[in-house]
């Protein structure tokens, strides 16, 4: 599966999804700072799936109808960067199907999907 991770990502959640098989382009590698914006018409044009830790993304999805990919929001706050790897690509792993074109938030014990359309 491809994503794109936001800056805000742990670096150690991008190391396990890549040693897992996945693509990610890392905005923190490639060119931090960029807009909210543009880390949307960058998984757009990469077909990727955005990691993100920022809730803003929610706003650009549901409320300014932004078409995406998939987001997966990260609120695994005050969790160690190694523990977040392990919930994240556990919950990846389980939902993969269910994550194109939808919205869904991973957080302590809950895993939640939504569609933007619905």
């Amino acid at each position: 599966m491809n994503f794109i991770a936001d800056e805000g990502v742990d670096r150690q959640i991008v190391e396990r999804l890549r040693q897992d098989g996945h693509r990610i382009w890392y905005v923190a590698e490639m060119e931090p700072g960029i807009s909210d914006d543009t880390v949307l018409d960058l998984a757009n044009q990469k077909s990727a799936l955005l990691l993100t830790a920022d809730k803003d993304f929610g706003e650009l999805v549901f409320r300014q109808h932004r078409l995406i990919p998939g987001v997966v929001l990260i609120r695994l706050a005050g969790l160690s960067p190694t523990r977040k790897a392990g919930i994240v690509t556990f919950a990846i792993d389980q939902h993969t199907s269910e994550l194109p074109q939808a919205f869904a938030v991973i957080s302590p014990g809950i895993f939640r999907i939504r569609r933007p359309n619905e």
